[in-house]
């Protein structure tokens, strides 16, 4: 699989509304007023729903700032992956040198989606469609980069901008099915201000798939695709050297960091008529991790984005 992209949790709902619905207004609001005080009004020390998803980003920063700052990446980032009990996630953590404003601006927008998204070697076409508040963007992707565009099979995505405040920005991507068995796909970016400069970004990618695809996944793995490792160091090498992490979770860290290095090269070059700049920024930061990553020369890749572009009357 190409794509892999935190699984935001369910709409909100109020129970004291529904309750209200439920009754009479007089026993309503003896209710609301008594047993249900605690639903209908937060605490003095209990922060406000905008709040809470901030102050959890913040404090999983405070927890691994350690790691960050010992990072194997070269760079503040740390990568984990599990295998969920129906799929697989992987989630980027990482401290960037961009405002939290600055982010804001050039990641909201199912536009701006589209255009990092292609960078993904393996992303042939993007489309937004739909009305503003209710976009679904719809990617074309390629089970190798060398297979035709008229092969890629549609992966709609329903956009969602969750928060977008001077404290907190929150998008998240979502799918309900997808191609070959997966479905419930989820792309969610998160970030948060550290300071004036400097921003918290948690991208997570996640979806599901049957048991007959993980079996056949698996069986790919251990065979054609058993060179193939992650990020997760488990071990050393009879010479000395680490021994990453195969299989499965090996397959979700290759994507889930393919996709976050998207994000961070739109952010490098974020401003119109960069595309070839984010499209070079983007293979360059690819091409420092060649163990896991490699799979395509500067020309190669850079003619296919062109043709892209061309072909969806783009320009370069």
């Amino acid at each position: 699989m190409s794509i892999s992209f935190y699984r935001p949790g369910p709409g909100m709902f109020s129970p004291a509304r529904h309750l209200w619905r439920a009754c009479g207004a007089v026993l309503c609001g003896w209710l609301l007023a008594g047993s249900l005080q605690a639903v209908a009004a937060p605490t003095a020390t209990e922060p406000a729903a905008g709040e809470a998803p901030a102050q959890a980003l913040r404090a999983r920063h405070k927890q691994i700032k350690d790691k960050l700052e010992r990072s194997s990446f070269g760079r503040p980032i740390q990568l984990d992956s599990i295998e969920t009990p129906d799929g697989l996630q992987g989630d980027v953590y990482a401290v960037v040198e961009h405002p939290l404003s600055e982010v804001g601006s050039a990641l909201k927008g199912s536009a701006n989606w589209c255009e990092l998204m292609l960078l993904h070697v393996n992303n042939r076409r993007c489309r937004v469609s739909g009305a503003p508040g209710r976009e679904t963007l719809t990617l074309f992707v390629v089970r190798r980069y060398d297979k035709p565009v008229d092969q890629a099979f549609e992966l709609p995505f329903a956009y969602r901008v969750a928060s977008a405040t001077p404290d907190h920005l929150m998008i998240d991507l979502s799918a309900a099915s997808g191609p070959f068995g997966t479905s419930n796909y989820h792309v969610t970016l998160e970030a948060v201000a550290l300071d004036e400069h400097k921003s918290f970004l948690h991208f997570s990618y996640s979806y599901d798939h049957s048991m007959m695809v993980k079996l056949a996944t698996q069986a790919y793995l251990a065979t054609f695709g058993r060179d193939k490792v992650g990020f997760t160091v488990v071990g050393q090498t009879p010479d000395g050297k680490p021994e990453y992490i195969r299989g499965m979770r090996g397959l979700v860290e290759r994507n889930a960091m393919r996709y976050f290095l998207t994000l961070d090269a739109y952010l490098a070059a974020d401003a119109k008529g960069q595309s070839e700049q984010r499209q070079r920024h983007w293979f360059a930061a690819a091409e420092q991790f060649p163990r896991q990553l490699h799979e395509i020369d500067l020309d190669t890749y850079l003619a296919l984005k062109r043709e892209d572009r061309q072909r969806e009357g783009l320009g370069r």
